[in-house]
């Protein structure tokens, strides 16, 4: 079954305008598959393949010669060297479109774009399916709590995998290839464990030294480990939103995690209805929609800077951008059944000026009608982005 990516139209949009391409994400988001069908003339090499990247370290030039142009070079952070040979191929040719580079570990990829290709690269980031590219094939569930632990990674739906396999074969492959290969770690358990203890601290402020106290590991090791999980695209951090003047204002960042069914599976809940009477269920819906307001961020190429909000008396705003003159204020609640009492956080917000600009307040709950009130948005979590 082929999904149309929403971040197709923004490729085909840059294609030409820049000499290179690049598109990033985690394992398994699709990647391969949208680029080529989206550059069908184009010839693929991927160098996770040993003598592809063998020829490539040993001798740039001559593979460069041999794929010239319109060429995908997938994995291509595996080496780095080649950037400096793209770069200067580029220059001299003027062709837009000429190299389509693709890559899962972020980090490496992203050193290597900086170091030799800045100004020369339009850079996009795919991550599992969003609910409108869902929706376009009628497979987002109708209740939140199948959605969040089913997940969105396009095999769950397209070759019909069971979410549990899946995860667990997906942390085996990633804990075993990319953590090894990044990280010198030499306990992979103590690494699982780890990732589970950053699961049961999803949507929460992010405590470096609690996590490393509970994995019995150094704050600096806790530190690397988390930045791996991040370049991965495992997990993000959601930075508050804070003016210098307030010191009331919570400084630390909240853990997030990209997709729900991988969240769901490190907590070990593996059906809808486990979920429903889980104490963390409320965490794991904030955690789905934030993630999904990121996913639209990237696939539409938005480039806004998401913020969460919370004073020392635990006022809180769940997410907050600004768009134009005005602020987003979203307040996210699992529930199905609107209250008045729903709004109060954002009223409150809104009340002590902690932004001096118009506000649109929006609620998103667990229920599926939209509403448009006098003061406020309510938002069901399948159409709010």
């Amino acid at each position: 079954m082929f999904i149309e990516r929403r971040l197709t139209q923004q490729i085909n949009a840059q294609r030409d305008k820049f000499p290179v391409l690049a598109i990033t994400g985690p394992r398994q988001s699709g990647k391969t598959t949208l680029l080529r069908r989206l550059f069908e003339g184009y010839e693929y090499v991927t160098l996770e393949n040993p003598d592809s990247r063998q020829f490539a370290e040993t001798d740039p030039v001559g593979f460069l010669d041999r794929y010239e142009r319109h060429v995908i070079f997938d994995e291509v952070q595996r080496v780095p060297q080649l950037f400096s040979y793209i770069q200067g191929r580029v220059d001299e040719s003027g062709l837009m479109g000429q190299y389509i580079l693709s890559g899962s570990q972020n980090f490496h990829l992203l050193k290597s774009i900086t170091q030799s290709l800045a100004g020369r690269v339009a850079l996009f980031k795919l991550l599992p399916l969003d609910f409108s590219e869902l929706l376009s094939k009628q497979l987002l569930a109708d209740d939140y709590t199948i959605a969040a632990v089913s997940g969105s990674y396009p095999a769950i739906f397209d070759r019909g995998i069971q979410p549990h396999i899946f995860y667990t074969n997906y942390i085996q492959t990633y804990v075993e290839k990319d953590v090894t290969e990044l990280l010198n770690v030499r306990d992979t358990r103590q690494f699982r464990q780890f990732l589970a203890l950053c699961a049961g601290r999803a949507g929460q402020l992010l405590n470096i030294s609690a996590l490393a106290n509970a994995c019995d590991i150094a704050f600096n090791t806790a530190k690397a480990w988390l930045s791996i999980l991040e370049s991965s695209y495992l997990v993000f951090l959601l930075q508050p939103y804070h003016q210098n003047r307030n010191k009331r204002l919570v400084k630390t960042p909240k853990l997030f995690f990209y997709d729900t069914g991988l969240l769901c599976h490190l907590l070990g809940i593996k059906t809808a209805e486990q979920l429903e009477t889980d104490r963390l269920k409320g965490s794991v819906f904030e955690n789905m929609m934030i993630a999904e307001y990121q996913k639209r961020n990237f696939h539409l190429y938005e480039h806004h800077e998401f913020f969460f909000w919370q004073d020392s008396s635990g006022n809180e705003i769940d997410l907050l951008w600004q768009e134009g003159r005005t602020y987003n204020a979203v307040e996210i609640k699992a529930t199905k059944t609107i209250t008045n009492e729903l709004f109060k956080q954002l009223d409150k917000f809104e009340a002590q000026g902690a932004v001096l600009a118009p506000i649109r307040k929006i609620l998103v709950y667990g229920g599926g009608d939209n509403q448009r009130r006098s003061r406020y948005e309510v938002k069901s979590w399948r159409t709010c982005c």
